[in-house]
């Protein structure tokens, strides 16, 4: 596909409406901010479960995403468009399950894991151009929530201290 993704090619396959976080990934400036915030609402229907439920959803939506980002990055014609946000929507919700309660929190982690997937340090960067597919896609979102959590943590310690 060369032209730009559009409704129709979102609603088309459930594997690209998903890819385009329900037509978030449509968004003409910041599409991955955009995805990232998708899961706020999918954290707040979400988090209700048992934590280890919440997380093994986290861990079958990741493993669902290889096959997401995969078939819709073939269908485009691009390993890694910058409309595909599930993999910030899955990134952004295993973030959320280790944040301490509250919007200013939830707001930090936000901006933290946006900072690092769009920053991609080190190895993160590596990754991102050497693997591809759609579990590339995947990887470097997950590795930027690491990130993410790690500093996450440090300023809970901060504050705690």
């Amino acid at each position: 596909m060369t032209t730009s993704p559009d409704w129709r090619f979102v609603l088309s396959n459930p594997a690209h409406f998903l890819a385009f976080g329900f037509g978030a990934g449509l968004a003409k400036v910041a599409p991955g901010t955009w995805g990232t915030l998708v899961a706020i609402p999918l954290y707040l229907v979400l988090a209700p479960l048992p934590w280890l439920a919440y997380l093994a959803l986290v861990a079958a939506m990741f493993l669902a995403g290889i096959r997401i980002c995969g078939v819709t990055g073939k269908a485009l014609g691009i390993h890694d468009y910058g409309g595909i946000v599930w993999d910030e929507i899955v990134a952004m919700l295993l973030i959320l399950a280790f944040t301490p309660a509250g919007w200013g929190w939830m707001a930090a982690a936000f901006l933290l894991f946006r900072l690092f997937d769009i920053w991609k340090p080190f190895p993160i960067r590596w990754f991102d151009r050497s693997v591809h597919g759609g579990f590339g896609v995947m990887l470097d979102d997950l590795l930027a929530a690491v990130y993410a959590l790690i500093a996450l943590r440090g300023l809970v310690w901060l504050t705690m201290h």
